[in-house]
């Protein structure tokens, strides 16, 4: 029986890529620099989806709006804008379930809240923009995820019906904006998430541990409607 999903759109860190070593490697060069320890890995992939904000606030204990916070943000960012793919690289067998959509024409894309400026340059270091149908950042719309002005800005890009599509993010934001722009959602229960069970709390209307599940799991919902 044909099923009803004609694209697939991902999220960028901790779901179509794991960028997590390049954030973990300048984090940590940037707290030596400053006199401090690293910090390890694990705590720093844990607020990854969260942003440069979360990452400097908890290396160096200090919050938006205080003093010294937004030197500190700049230099993070522009250490990982000059790194930004040295340990980058896509999450477990995803290669393969994109080199399938295109061999089966089914459109994908990202949909990120990091801005146009760092995403671009990732994705081209991995040699993704062939393929990739669409790409939107917070750049693009005057409302970022959970919105779901972003969600639906791709789907124009690739001249689908939301409902058509699906959305797969590492966040509980992501979840909820592609519920709010009528997608059917699946949680990436291998992205940065806090805790295992973080992701089952989200309710998407699919949750995978692994990125090998994911890919069995698209294909299956995306099979019927490839080329004959």
């Amino acid at each position: 029986m044909d099923n009803q999903y004609n694209a697939v759109l991902f999220d960028l860190d901790g779901t179509l890529i794991d960028t997590a070593e390049d954030f973990v490697a300048c984090l940590n060069k940037l707290l030596v620099l400053k006199g401090k320890s690293p910090l390890p890995a694990a705590d720093i992939r844990k607020v990854v989806s969260d942003g440069a904000r979360a990452m400097v606030t908890l290396a160096f204990n200090i919050k938006e709006g205080e003093n010294g916070f937004e030197d500190l943000k700049q230099q993070f960012l522009d250490m990982y804008l000059d790194n930004i793919a040295n340990h980058s690289q896509l999450f477990p067998s995803l290669d393969g379930l994109l080199d399938w959509c295109h061999e089966q024409c089914i459109p994908w894309g990202i949909v990120t809240n990091k801005p146009r400026k760092y995403a671009e340059p990732l994705i081209t270091a991995l040699g993704l923009g062939s393929t990739m149908a669409t790409l939107v950042c917070p750049d693009d719309v005057k409302n970022t995820k959970p919105d779901p002005e972003p969600m639906l800005k791709a789907c124009s890009e690739i001249s689908i019906n939301s409902e058509n599509c699906l959305y797969v993010g590492d966040h509980a934001r992501d979840i909820l904006a592609g519920k709010n722009a009528n997608m059917k959602t699946i949680a990436a229960g291998y992205g940065y998430v806090h805790s295992p069970q973080e992701a089952l709390s989200w309710q998407a209307h699919w949750t995978v541990n692994t990125s090998q599940e994911l890919t069995t799991l698209l294909k299956s919902l995306l099979t019927a409607n490839g080329p004959a």
